[in-house]
């Protein structure tokens, strides 16, 4: 078992306090955004120095097992995140497989170097991810239904909402909704910020006297804090709020338009960096690639239920994509103490999230970890144990 040193991302969305305070760190007054565990080339961790992206490709059949070698080549399927945010993410979306090999294809023939901000695609992967909430935990995730858009709407005054609202009337369908997104998006550097901020008043008039839903109004409000003149603040009418409680989880497949508010919660995905923005950043906002992709289905956010483990297996949350997996382990009191056996299959990355558990191997070796820390557990080291009376968030290929 391999103990983790994790890269940390200041993104300025981050939050001073959460993470410091999770990982038992002081905080300096840096917003922390995310660590990252696990093997992306871009931020890999390190093992005494080396990153485990050098160690997989050294021995992938030890470290990943047949099973992933085969399905994933010789890299780790997944990425890792502990995430804390104090401000909203970009409003985003994630393409498909196709769409992301075609999209790396292009970017690569531009001759942009890797990681030129100018490019829209940073390697040929899908984005699926899912998130489990530590703290409570604000988003939005999907498209509304026209119908319930078209309701938030009647009290507001601004040319975009009338652009909004004329889409939806004609058609209250995702060809509608295609419509109002793609109205939304062409908005920037077309309609004014003095209009976007007559609809912003219009929602802080609807907060002020109880009317309609606060929640959506609110949210307008506070993305306008955050970003004014921006019409993805006018975007999120459009979107399913949602709130996680701790313990909770959401899923963003491909092509679903997202953003995260606030809260601190643990984050898994496919491999990969790839993020199309719509809005609420200064970043590159590639309007035309990004509605190649967006699925305009009206749903609710995708919330993968927990299942509970048999005695002595932990808890596991399945989602609809293939690199991933979280189990929930919280040993139970047997014969011989408190204890849980993890999946012997496929390459682990365990993250203690509360008090003290002991990791020991078939074969006697044994890692101690305390909330904050993590280590990755190789195929080859087999079954687990962990012991203690902590808990602890492991990712796996299922």
């Amino acid at each position: 078992m391999y103990r983790l040193t994790n890269p940390v991302k200041h993104y300025d969305w981050g939050s001073t306090t959460a993470i410091p305070a999770f990982l038992g760190r002081p905080a300096d007054g840096r917003p922390v955004a995310e660590v990252w565990m696990g093997a992306h080339p871009s931020a890999p961790s390190t093992v005494k120095g080396r990153g485990l992206d050098e160690l997989v490709l050294d021995d992938p059949s030890g470290l990943l097992g047949e099973r992933v070698l085969a399905r994933f080549g010789p890299r780790l399927p997944y990425l890792f995140k502990i995430l804390g945010a104090s401000r909203p993410l970009s409003l985003q979306v994630h393409p498909d497989l196709a769409q992301a090999a075609a999209g790396f294809a292009h970017d690569e023939l531009s001759g942009l170097p890797a990681g030129d901000p100018a490019r829209s695609y940073h390697d040929d992967q899908h984005k699926p991810e899912m998130l489990l909430a530590i703290s409570r935990f604000e988003g939005l995730c999907g498209f509304r239904r026209p119908r319930q858009v078209l309701e938030l709407l009647e009290p507001l005054e601004g040319e975009l909402v009338d652009t909004i609202r004329c889409a939806l009337q004609d058609t209250p369908t995702s060809d509608g909704m295609r419509a109002a997104f793609e109205a939304v998006l062409h908005a920037r550097g077309r309609i004014s910020a003095a209009d976007i901020e007559v609809t912003v008043r219009g929602c802080e008039q609807q907060l002020a006297q109880g009317f309609g839903s606060q929640q959506a109004y609110g949210t307008v409000a506070a993305l306008a804090h955050w970003y004014p003149g921006d019409p993805g603040a006018v975007a999120s009418l459009l979107l399913n709020r949602f709130t996680l409680e701790p313990g909770e989880t959401v899923f963003v497949g491909a092509g679903v338009v997202h953003a995260y508010l606030a809260g601190l919660g643990l984050e898994v995905m496919a491999s990969s960096d790839n993020v199309l923005r719509a809005g609420l950043t200064t970043k590159k906002i590639d309007v035309d690639e990004l509605l190649r992709v967006v699925d305009y289905a009206d749903a609710p956010p995708v919330r993968p239920a927990v299942v509970p483990g048999e005695e002595g297996r932990p808890s596991v949350v399945r989602a609809p994509a293939d690199e991933f997996a979280f189990a929930l382990v919280a040993p139970t009191r047997t014969e011989r103490g408190r204890a849980t056996y993890l999946t012997q299959d496929g390459p682990r990355i365990v993250l203690c999230v509360e008090g003290t558990l002991a990791l020991r191997t078939a074969e006697g070796s044994e890692v101690a970890l305390t909330q904050g820390e993590s280590v990755f557990v190789p195929h080859a080291s087999g079954r687990i144990e962990a012991r203690g009376e902590g808990r602890a968030v492991m990712v796996f290929v299922p």
